[in-house]
Parts: structure tokens; C-alpha cells; sequence
């Protein structure tokens, strides 16, 4: 079992003794997911490029943006085990597919972005 797989079983678990599991929709996963992602973002809004690079250098910011990281990752987790998706396969598919459309050679230091896969 991997860590992931360990970690969806526990929140599988937790959901389950909590009697959640009827919350716990692809939808509502989903827009708690956007919620968490939002509240990351607030951590960083006002912040310029630089203080954001070192925003883990604050012990109390640090701690915030670790603990937003943890729940976007937690809920991501929790809708691909509510679709039945391997997010690892997934992940290692779109980087493949990342790497087809966007070559080194043409790509590097651009922030432009590639056509669409036909």
C-alpha cells in the first residue's frame, strides 16, 4: 500500500466515524478543495514575490501556509478516492503529457503556454 493509498484508507476512516460519508460528494469535495486553495492563496495575496519565497522563514505564517498545503492535499486525495483515481498514475500521466507539449529546448525561461494536445 502506498503512503498515498495509506492516507485515503485513513481519511476513509476518519469520514466513516464521523458518518460523513454523505457530505463527502465529488461536488463538496470538490468545492471544499477551492475553499482550501483560496485560503492558501490569502496566506500569500499580499505578499511580494520575494516575501512569498520566503514566506516558511516566519514560524506563524509558516505554520499557516503548511497547514492550508495540508488540507488542499488532503481533499485532492479525498476526491480522487471518491472518483476512484490514482493520483499518483495521474500525476505521472499529465507529466508526461507536460513533457510532450512543452519542450526544453523551446520552452526554457518562457512563461508562454503550448497549444493544445490534438
Amino acid at each position: 500500500m502506498t503512503s498515498i493509498d495509506h492516507l485515503a484508507a485513513r481519511l476513509r476512516a476518519f469520514a466513516a466515524e464521523r458518518e460523513w460519508g454523505r457530505f463527502h460528494t465529488p461536488k463538496n469535495l470538490a468545492m471544499a478543495l477551492a475553499g482550501e486553495a483560496g485560503e492558501l492563496l490569502a496566506e500569500l495575496q499580499w505578499l511580494t514575490p520575494e516575501e512569498s519565497s520566503r514566506v516558511m522563514d516566519d514560524q506563524n505564517a509558516g505554520a499557516r501556509v503548511r497547514s492550508e498545503l495540508a488540507d488542499v492535499f488532503l481533499y485532492t486525495i479525498q476526491m480522487a478516492d471518491a472518483l476512484g483515481v490514482d493520483l499518483v498514475k495521474a500525476a505521472l500521466d499529465k507529466m508526461e503529457e507536460n513533457e510532450a507539449r512543452y519542450d526544453a529546448a523551446a520552452y526554457r525561461g518562457s512563461a508562454r503556454k503550448a497549444p493544445p494536445l490534438s
